[in-house]
């Protein structure tokens, strides 16, 4: 696998990209959008952070290769990772497609289980293509 200086571009880019998008929307980066209603932690930052590297790695390894074999790992890999640093009461596309209540009740307590799936899946899909 040669990685060119054009595949660690896109995976910088994609890795800074998923790092603020995430960051952003689930009010780990502090705006002026709105207030986090679930205390921030150095679990969630820890989490954002090895997902955001991971999709960097992922895009930038997927650049070089023609097989797009394990797309959907990376896609749940990234996804769970959203969701484990999501704030459960206050993110409004998780709160329309299931409620507020439900997310609290069910979500919020495996949430770190959620990211380190994540992370096993983007880690894994990574190492299977390496």
């Amino acid at each position: 696998m040669q990685v060119t200086r054009a595949a660690l571009l896109r995976g910088a880019l994609a890795a800074g990209g998923f790092f603020l998008f995430t960051g952003v929307v689930t009010g780990l980066l502090q705006t002026s959008l709105f207030d986090r209603m679930v205390p921030r932690t150095a679990l969630d930052y820890g989490l954002l952070s090895l997902t955001a590297v991971l999709v960097g790695a992922y895009v930038t390894q997927r650049a070089t290769l023609d097989d797009c074999g394990g797309d959907g790992c990376a896609y749940g890999g990234a996804a769970g990772g959203f969701v484990a640093v999501a704030c459960p009461h206050c993110n409004a596309v998780l709160v329309a497609l299931f409620s507020a209540s439900w997310l609290a009740a069910y979500v919020d307590p495996i949430r770190p289980l959620l990211g380190l799936v994540g992370v096993a899946l983007l880690a894994e899909i990574i190492y299977q293509r390496g």
